[in-house]
């Protein structure tokens, strides 16, 4: 018996001990090497530490007076009292004993569970991948209050079973543990690992003070920087580097805020370090902000970045946007910066959006004057202009005004001949001994109103609706007066043949009701008149619908059908127009242009 009282044998080694909690004490210290030998498979037959007892496996009763078992007790199998399960699960040892924290085995079996684990059923939690990540470390490394930080909240949401229970619910913490990082942040407390930032233009850096287990997690990148040295200096450009708190803090929290001209910098961060998620972010950012305004436009820029990175998905969206929305890009200051490959592929397109060819001619103009290229360049430019859509009045003025036409006039000389020739002969015998099936003679999308019409539906879904306009029978100055009507109808909820009212044989006179979520809106364009001068042509449909984005009106799709079908089978397939606050719609009406192209065909050809 030892002076401070009675002795208790250590439930370990069996050495006595004094009573109390210091026996108990020493029962967790004897435990230390007993889960060392347990962990590595070198443990005998019987010797099982204290911490894995009470198992499935190794049942074990308690001793006498613990009050455990006792429903709501609150103590655990050796009568201490329990962590609450919000913080604390079978797994957390598990967790701590990865990361090397062999000296915590008392406190693991302090905060174990009262409940046995039951067998795992899903992934890794995210303690054990950072504790994965970490790896054996010394304890005085892994013990950063970052680290004891997460060990102590990400447990902060129980989520329970789905097993209908109604006292069921669910604890979530997780907006303090967000604020708790960003704090961590702004502080820097118990930070292990130093980042400066420097610029190649100045001397001063821009000292962050860092946790290696956060940057780890979100960055392959850090991770391999930072396993020899603590204290990192890296070189970033100016606009990057402007950028660098915001990337550290989406590494710490998950989000950062972001504007148009912070795109590209903070995409080439997230690229840099390998930080996959905000990569994904930014871009996706990027496809769904094409339409906002800016004041000195950032698409063309986007499109470029887009290039140089082989972002094909973003790089298609923005020549997309650039297409369709064409004459917004041609009076703004953007228009200036667009690379002669970017100008050489929009004058390719068919699918223009403009007021006429000679509005983007002006804008060629305009494009030449301002960036000058070399001769060869130029000549390339200029012949990409369809100039028999281009009216002789027009063309003849061109000629006597145009100093860039001037200048590379023996360029362009065959193809200006060819338009006259167009303009004064028949369609029908200029397709003799012209080839017309190219794109020197097909329209592109012209919104002036010898093309089309434009149709504001108000109140699209409350019923059917009609119009009709007319439209020149095509470009050729030959049919200047001749013009073909068109008739259009529009439909919100036309069902189809399968899905039509049809009566029952079981009721006599019942009809199967038609539900309005199972029919869809319907766009029929007809033309009112026949004719033989429609010989050798015939007419596309395109159709442009106009939403709001960003406070400006612009394309968000369109349809075109040609003349073997008198609508388009997909018409606003995905659009919801019963709700008001579709995107659909602007006002609660729906703005459509129907535009006609004429598309000439090449007859029995003449010989020369």
């Amino acid at each position: 018996m030892s002076r401070g009282g009675p002795t208790e044998l250590c439930l370990e080694c069996k050495d006595p001990g004094p009573a109390g909690t210091k026996g108990r004490d020493h029962a967790w210290g004897c435990d230390i090497a007993r889960q060392h030998r347990w962990q590595h498979g070198q443990v005998a037959n019987g010797d099982v530490p204290v911490s894995h007892r009470g198992s499935p496996q190794h049942p074990v009763t308690p001793p006498p007076g613990c009050g455990a078992g006792v429903p709501g007790s609150g103590w655990d199998v050796w009568g201490l009292e329990a962590v609450p399960l919000v913080t604390a699960g079978p797994s957390f040892h598990q967790s701590m004993w990865r990361c090397g924290l062999g000296g915590l085995g008392g406190l693991v079996a302090y905060i174990r569970a009262r409940r046995p684990p039951r067998p795992r059923r899903h992934p890794p939690d995210a303690l054990e991948a950072m504790a994965g990540l970490a790896g054996p470390r010394p304890l005085a490394a892994c013990l950063t209050p970052a680290f004891l930080l997460l060990l102590l909240t990400v447990h902060a949401a129980q989520k329970a079973d789905p097993s209908g229970d109604t006292t069921v619910a669910t604890i979530n913490h997780s907006v303090t543990l967000l604020q708790r990082l960003q704090e961590l942040l702004q502080n820097g407390n118990g930070s292990d690992s130093v980042l400066r930032v420097r610029t190649a233009a100045s001397e001063e850096a821009k000292v962050f003070h860092t946790h290696q287990l956060l940057l780890s997690l979100q960055s392959e990148v850090f991770e391999s920087l930072l396993q020899n040295q603590s204290i990192l200096t890296l070189y970033e450009p100016p606009e990057t580097a402007a950028l660098f708190e915001k990337f550290i803090k989406y590494l710490y929290c998950g989000g950062v805020s972001i504007l148009l001209h912070q795109a590209i910098p903070l995409h080439q961060l997230a690229s840099k370090y390998r930080v996959w998620g905000l990569q994904r972010g930014v871009a996706e950012y990027m496809r769904s902000h094409l339409a906002s305004e800016s004041s000195q436009g950032h698409v063309v820029g986007w499109y470029h970045y887009a290039v140089s990175i082989g972002d094909t998905g973003l790089q298609e969206s923005c020549l997309q946007f650039l297409a369709w929305n064409l004459s917004a890009v041609l009076g703004s200051a953007e228009w200036g910066s667009v690379s002669t490959e970017l100008l050489l592929l929009l004058l390719e397109r068919s699918d223009l959006v403009l007021h006429s060819e000679l509005e983007l001619y002006t804008a060629v103009e305009s494009w030449l004057g301002r960036r000058q290229p070399e001769g060869p360049v130029a000549e390339r430019v200029l012949r990409a202009i369809r100039y028999p859509m281009i009216a002789p009045s027009q063309l003849f003025r061109l000629q006597a005004q145009s100093a860039v036409l001037a200048r590379h006039h023996g360029a362009v000389r065959d193809l200006l001949f060819q338009a006259f020739q167009f303009h004064a002969a028949s369609p029908l015998h200029f397709a003799k001994y012209f080839d017309v099936n190219c794109s020197m003679f097909l329209p592109r999308n012209y919104l002036a109103p010898s093309w089309g019409s434009q149709w504001v539906i108000n109140n699209p879904a409350r019923d059917d609706r009609s119009t009709s306009f007319q439209t020149q029978l095509g470009p050729s100055s030959h049919d200047a007066g001749k013009r073909v009507t068109w008739n259009v109808l529009f439909s919100p909820r036309w069902l189809p043949v399968s899905l039509r009212p049809v009566y029952s044989d079981s009721v006599s006179g019942a009809v199967q009701p038609a539900r309005i979520e199972d029919g869809r809106p319907r766009l029929v364009i007809t033309p009112a008149m026949s004719s033989p001068d429609f010989a050798g042509v015939s007419f596309q449909k395109t159709v442009l619908v106009g939403v709001r984005q960003q406070g400006r009106v612009l394309v968000k799709h369109v349809y075109s059908f040609h003349q073997s079908s008198d609508e388009a089978t997909d018409f606003l397939s995905q659009a919801d127009l019963q709700k008001r606050t579709s995107e659909y719609l602007i006002d609660n009406s729906l703005h459509l242009h129907i535009i006609i192209k004429p598309i000439y065909h090449s007859l029995i050809r003449v010989k020369k």
